[in-house]
């Protein structure tokens, strides 16, 4: 009787969570009769009546419903890890709690875990969200894909289901400021993806901020690419030969007698160019130094306060 853990960050969701809820225990029936649902329900540190939700959720199907309340707010991406060492499914679903995931794809996933795939991927081949919203995401994908992973699916994705040993291997790494899906995808196994329009929130207001968006777009540079460190070299190597170039002109202008006054303009120009380029790569370097000295910390990514 295989069990089949779906775990779901929440953030102040306390709008989101009846109904989707509801949708998910309504959606058992697609399944087949053998499955054992376990539904782990992650408070990710919730200043509003989120908690009270899950624990009313708890209440309606006590036997199914695991309740991990973390100590503060992690990121959903922690969130996630932590509800992931927490499940004890034969196979693992995450979605979203604010029902922009379609929660009648997941037995469609299913069937295809019962195939013999460890991964299985819902895909955003669409969006309906705001320009804006679309925009930053599509960049962010795009620029995943060319620069850092290449089996990346075309839209990214939030929706995933994986089989155990995948969860394990995940958990077990432990990554700090990291994107803990994508790690999934990293590990190499063959997977199988399901596009699907990604749904506009009906139900209370995101807490995707754009600094928050901004950290997940840089971390995920970080872990998963050598680009930004590479850019670096590639750049002062070109920097350099231009420069060894502008300093033969010089010189053989100022014997030839065609300098005669050395120009102030131009040597602010070069010295405002190579002064910049120095500050952005000693910021990427610092990126890349300090992830590598809050890793040797050993500080955990969340602490959960109680389980239910």
């Amino acid at each position: 009787m295989p069990k089949l853990s779906i775990i779901i960050p929440c953030y102040y969701n306390e709008l989101n969570i009846p109904e989707t809820s509801s949708q998910l225990l309504a959606n058992e029936v697609n399944f087949p009769s053998d499955v054992i649902f376990e539904y782990v329900m992650v408070d990710d540190g919730s200043k509003d009546g989120t908690y009270a939700a899950l624990l009313k959720f708890k209440e309606q199907a006590p036997d199914k419903v695991v309740l991990a309340k973390l100590a503060t707010n992690v990121g959903s991406y922690n969130a996630i890890m932590a509800g992931m060492s927490v499940a004890t499914g034969d196979v693992n679903v995450v979605i979203t709690a604010d029902l922009q995931d379609p929660v009648e794809l997941m037995p469609q996933m299913y069937e295809h875990w019962l195939r013999g795939y460890k991964l299985v991927i819902a895909n955003r081949q669409d969006r309906e969200e705001s320009f804006s919203k679309s925009l930053f995401a599509n960049v962010f994908q795009f620029l995943m894909k060319r620069l850092a992973l290449a089996n990346l699916p075309e839209g990214g994705f939030d929706y995933v289901l994986f089989d155990k040993m995948i969860c394990k291997k995940v958990v077990e790494m432990d990554e700090k400021n990291t994107n803990s899906l994508y790690l999934m995808l990293w590990l190499g196994f063959e997977y199988v993806n399901i596009p699907y329009v990604r749904r506009e929130r009906k139900l209370g207001n995101s807490r995707w901020t754009l600094k928050k968006k901004i950290k997940l777009f840089i971390d995920s540079f970080v872990s998963f690419s050598f680009f930004p460190i590479r850019t670096i070299t590639v750049s002062g190597l070109i920097i350099g030969a231009v420069a060894l170039l502008y300093a033969v002109f010089v010189l053989i202008s100022r014997l030839s007698g065609a300098i005669v006054v050395q120009g102030w303009t131009a040597m602010m120009v070069v010295f405002l160019f190579v002064s910049s380029f120095q500050m952005i790569a000693l910021g990427i370097l610092g990126e890349y130094v300090w992830r590598t000295l809050d890793a040797s910390r050993k500080r955990p990514n969340y602490i959960i306060e109680e389980i239910k």
